[in-house]
C-alpha cells in the first residue's frame, strides 16, 4: 500500500490526478442517476437510459484513465495510437452496457455479481487496451499478481455498488454506488500502473510539453460536457416527462392555445373530443365547440362557461371551459381546462326531477303541484282543479300486497294521463290521493267533460268483475274563480266536492257548491265541539234492558252513549259517532264510556250484565285489552259480567289483528257479542273463526217480521245458526207484544226493544226494584 501511495505521489502530476478523479465522481453519480432514471422511465425509454448510462460510465472511465496516464510523470514523452484509444473506449461503453442490461433483471447476488464482474473486466480490457495504445512509444512489463488483486478488489467494489444500487432508496441510491464504482475504477488504474515497469523503444522521442497539457483540457472538457448534457437531459426528461403525466392524469382536459390555434393537448381533452392529439393540434378552437363565443376563451374573462362538443355522439354531452393566460414554450399562450359536465348535469337534472316528480308514478308531487296552482292563480285565467280519490284501494293494498298497490297507482297515474290535454297537469300528492289541473277552460261544462272521461276510464280500465285488483275513484270539482280566487280555498272546496261524492255512493264526480261547504263547515264545528264534550260533561250514559223471552226478566243491560249539546240539543250517536271515528277521539270517548259502565254496572245486583258497544277503530288498536283489564280492576266489576258488542264490519279491516284481540280479551273472562248480525260481510265466516258467545239480530229484520215473510224467515235461520253453535240469539228492537211473541216462537232467548223499556240513566236502587218486579 505504501509503495503505492509513494508511486501515485512521486510519479503523477497530483493537480492531473485530482482532476481525473473529480471527473470519475461526477461521472459516477451521473452515471447511477441517469440508470435510476431507467428503471423508473416508460419501456419505451428504457433502452434510451441504459445505454446513456452506459456511454456516461465508459465515458467517465476512459477519461479517468487517460487523464492519470498524462499525469504520469514519465521521462518521454508519451505517445497515443488512435484506433487504440478509441477501441478502448468502445471496451468500457460496451461493457457497462452489458452491465446495466444484466442488472434491469437481477433478481439475486448471483446475477448481481455477474454484472459486477461484467464491468470489472471492462475496465481492465479499457486499462490494458489503452497501455497497449502507448506501446509503440514505451515498452513495459506487467506483475500479474497485483493486477489480479486489483481486479478481484475492484470485482467487490462494483458488485457491492450494484447491490445497493437495488437496494436503496432516495439520495443514497446514487452517492454509495457512485463511491464504489470510484474505488474500483481507481483501484483498478493505479495498482495496474504499479505493477507496470516502462522503457523506451529505440525510436525518436519528443519531450513531454504543451500538447500533453492541452490534450488534458480537451479530454476534460469534452468528459464533462457529455456528463453534463447526460445529466441535463436526464432531468429534463423527467420534469417534461412528469409534466406530461400530470397533465395527462388529471381528469379535465387541457388546451393550449394561441391565437384561436390549439398548441397542445392532454389525453382527457383528446378523449372528449375523440380525436388524437395531432389531430387538434394546429386547428381553430372554437371549431370544436358549438354555442360557444370567441370571446368567451379570452383569458381575461376567468369566467367558466359551458358549451356543447360539435359532432359528440353523446346527445347531452356538456364540458365547462375556463381559460387562464399562461408562457408557454417562450410564447403568450392560453390554457383552456375543459371539464365534462355530462354526467353532474344528468345528476342535476334527476334531482330537480325527484324533488318535483313523484319517484313512483312520474307524476308531478304535491309541492310542484302547488307552484302550478299558484301560478295558475296568478295568471287570472278560467281553471277547474278536481281532487280524485281512489275507492278500495286500501283493501286492495292490504289483500295483495304493496308491490301490487304501487302497479295500482302506476295504472291510475296513466289513466289519469290519458284523460287530460297537453297543457293540463296531473299531480299524485299523497298515498292514493291524486289531483287535476285543467287549464284554461272555457265552462263549467269542460270540467265536467274531463270528469267523465276520467269516470269513464276508470270503468274501462279497472272492471272489478275481471280484475280482483280494480279500483274505481271518486271525484272532487271546483273551479276558479267561482269556487274559490286563492289556492288555499280551491283546495279546500275540491275536498269538501270530494268527501261529498264518497259519501253518495263512490265511483261519482260531485261538482262544488255552498251548501257543500256550510255542511263542511257545520262538520268542522261537530268535530270541534266534540273533542271538549267530555271535559263539558255533555257526554252521559243511558241504559237499555236486555230481557228474556221465556220468563220476562230483565238479565242485563246495554250501555248507550249520549250527547247533550248546549247548542244542538240532543245530538243522535249516528251523527257524532262516525264524526268521532273519522276525528280520532272515538278512542278517547270509547274509553271513558267503558270504564263509567264498569263503574255503574259494579253497583247492579248480581247476576245483571252489561254490554258495551266497541268502535271497529278500537279494535284496531293493540291497547283495547289493557284497557278493558283497568276499566275491570278500577271498577271491581266480574269479568264475566261484562260483554263486549261489535259491529261485522269491525273486522273487515286487519281481520287478523282484530281477532287476535278478541281473542286476548276473551282470555280475561269478557264476553264477545256479535252486533246487528245479517247487515255485514263474511258473517259465517266470522263465526267459524272466532266462538261469539251471543248473537245480536238486528232490528231491521225484527221490526218487518210481522209484514214480511222473508224478514221472519232470515230471523228464523239466524235462531237455528245460534242453536246449533250453541249460541244465545238476542232480537233487537222488539216493539210490541206481537214482535215478542214472534221472536220467542223463533227460538229467541232474549230480546231487547222500547217494549221492555227505553234507555235511561237508571239509578242503581232503581235497577234493583225492577228485578224485585220482575221476579215477583
Amino acid at each position: 500500500m505504501s509503495y503505492l501511495l509513494d508511486m501515485i505521489v512521486s510519479h503523477h502530476d497530483l493537480p492531473v490526478v485530482l482532476l481525473a478523479l473529480l471527473l470519475c465522481i461526477v461521472s459516477a453519480l451521473s452515471t447511477f442517476a441517469q440508470l435510476q432514471r431507467s428503471f423508473e422511465c416508460v419501456v419505451e425509454r428504457r433502452l434510451l437510459w441504459l445505454s446513456s448510462a452506459a456511454v456516461t460510465a465508459g465515458g467517465g472511465v476512459w477519461s479517468t484513465h487517460f487523464i492519470a496516464m498524462i499525469a504520469y510523470r514519465s521521462p518521454f514523452a508519451l505517445q497515443f495510437d488512435q484506433l487504440l484509444t478509441a477501441v478502448s473506449a468502445t471496451i468500457a461503453i460496451g461493457a457497462f452496457g452489458i452491465a446495466f442490461a444484466l442488472l434491469r433483471q437481477a433478481r439475486g447476488l448471483p446475477l448481481v455479481m455477474l454484472c459486477g464482474a461484467v464491468a470489472t473486466l471492462g475496465i481492465l480490457g479499457m486499462h490494458l487496451t489503452g497501455m497497449a495504445a502507448i506501446a509503440n512509444a514505451m515498452g513495459h512489463r506487467v506483475d500479474h499478481g497485483m493486477i489480479a488483486g486489483a481486479v478481484l478488489v475492484g470485482w467487490v467494489l462494483l458488485s457491492a455498488a450494484f447491490a445497493l444500487f437495488l437496494r436503496l432508496e432516495g439520495r443514497q441510491r446514487m452517492i454509495l454506488p457512485a463511491a464504489g464504482m470510484v474505488l474500483a475504477t481507481v483501484t483498478i488504474h493505479f495498482v495496474a500502473m504499479a505493477s507496470a515497469t516502462m522503457g523506451q523503444h529505440g525510436g525518436a522521442v519528443a519531450q513531454a510539453g504543451g500538447r500533453s497539457q492541452w490534450l488534458v483540457l480537451w479530454i476534460v472538457a469534452a468528459a464533462l460536457l457529455l456528463v453534463a448534457l447526460s445529466a441535463v437531459a436526464s432531468v429534463l426528461d423527467r420534469f417534461l416527462t412528469d409534466l406530461r403525466g400530470l397533465a395527462d392524469a388529471t381528469s379535465e382536459g387541457l388546451l393550449i392555445t394561441s391565437d384561436d390555434r390549439i398548441l397542445d393537448a392532454n389525453e382527457q381533452a383528446c378523449a372528449l373530443l375523440g380525436v388524437d392529439r395531432a389531430a387538434l393540434v394546429g386547428t381553430s378552437t372554437a371549431a370544436w365547440f358549438e354555442t360557444v363565443a370567441r370571446d368567451a376563451l379570452r383569458p381575461h374573462r376567468g369566467d367558466a362557461t359551458r358549451a356543447r362538443i360539435r359532432g359528440s355522439e353523446i346527445e347531452d354531452q356538456l364540458v365547462e371551459l375556463t381559460a387562464r393566460a399562461i408562457e408557454y414554450r417562450g410564447r403568450a399562450a392560453t390554457v383552456i381546462a375543459m371539464r365534462d359536465l355530462t354526467e353532474t348535469a344528468r345528476a342535476q337534472r334527476a334531482i330537480e326531477h325527484l324533488a318535483s316528480h313523484d319517484p313512483l308514478t312520474g307524476l308531478v308531487n304535491r309541492a310542484a303541484f302547488d307552484t302550478a296552482l299558484h301560478e295558475a292563480v296568478r295568471a287570472d285565467t278560467p281553471f277547474a282543479l278536481i281532487a280524485v280519490d281512489l275507492d278500495r284501494f286500501k283493501a286492495v293494498n292490504d289483500l295483495f300486497g304493496h308491490g301490487a298497490g304501487d302497479a295500482i297507482l302506476i295504472r291510475v297515474s296513466r289513466i289519469l294521463d290519458d284523460c287530460i290535454r297537453p297543457q293540463d297537469l296531473v299531480a299524485r300528492i299523497g298515498g292514493d290521493e291524486f289531483v287535476v289541473l285543467q287549464r284554461d277552460i272555457a265552462s263549467l261544462d269542460d270540467a265536467r267533460r274531463l270528469a267523465g272521461r276520467i269516470l269513464s276510464g276508470f270503468a274501462a280500465e279497472m272492471d272489478s268483475t275481471r280484475d280482483p285488483m280494480a279500483v274505481g275513484c271518486s271525484l272532487g270539482v271546483v273551479t276558479f274563480p267561482r269556487d274559490g280566487t286563492d289556492p288555499e280555498t280551491l283546495r279546500h272546496n275540491a275536498d269538501v266536492a270530494l268527501y261529498r261524492a264518497k259519501q253518495d255512493g263512490r265511483g261519482t264526480a260531485s261538482f262544488f257548491d255552498d251548501r257543500m261547504d256550510r255542511q263542511a263547515r257545520d262538520r268542522r264545528s261537530l268535530e270541534h265541539d266534540l273533542r271538549h264534550a267530555g271535559c263539558r260533561d255533555e257526554l252521559q250514559l243511558v241504559y237499555q234492558p236486555l230481557v228474556s223471552t221465556a220468563a220476562g226478566e230483565v238479565v242485563g243491560y246495554e250501555a248507550l252513549l249520549r250527547w247533550d249539546h248546549p247548542e244542538r240539543g240532543q245530538v243522535p250517536p249516528a251523527i257524532f259517532i262516525p264524526v268521532a271515528e273519522e276525528a280520532g277521539t272515538i278512542m278517547a270517548i270509547g274509553e271513558w264510556a267503558l270504564r263509567r259502565a264498569c263503574r255503574d254496572a259494579s253497583e247492579w245486583a248480581e247476576p245483571l250484565t252489561l254490554a258495551v258497544n266497541v268502535s271497529p277503530v278500537q279494535l284496531r288498536v293493540s291497547t283495547l285489552p289493557m284497557v278493558v283489564r283497568s276499566a275491570l280492576a278500577d271498577s271491581g266489576l266480574a269479568p264475566g259480567r261484562l260483554e263486549l258488542e261489535i259491529t261485522e264490519t269491525a273486522l273487515l279491516r286487519d281481520r287478523d289483528v282484530s281477532l287476535a284481540i278478541l281473542r286476548e280479551i276473551r282470555a280475561l273472562g269478557v264476553r264477545i257479542a256479535m252486533d246487528d248480525f245479517g247487515t255485514g260481510y263474511s258473517s259465517l265466516s266470522n263465526l267459524r273463526h272466532f266462538p261469539f258467545d251471543k248473537i245480536k239480530i238486528d232490528k231491521s229484520f225484527v221490526s218487518a217480521m210481522h209484514e214480511d215473510e222473508a224478514a221472519r224467515s232470515i230471523v228464523r235461520a239466524i235462531a237455528g245458526l245460534g242453536k246449533g253453535l250453541n249460541v244465545p240469539v238476542v232480537a233487537e228492537g222488539v216493539e210490541n207484544e206481537v214482535q215478542r211473541s214472534m221472536v220467542q216462537a223463533e227460538g229467541c232467548a232474549l230480546a231487547q226493544g222500547y217494549l221492555f223499556g227505553r234507555p235511561e240513566a237508571i239509578p242503581a236502587r232503581r235497577i234493583q226494584t225492577v228485578v224485585r218486579m220482575r221476579r215477583a
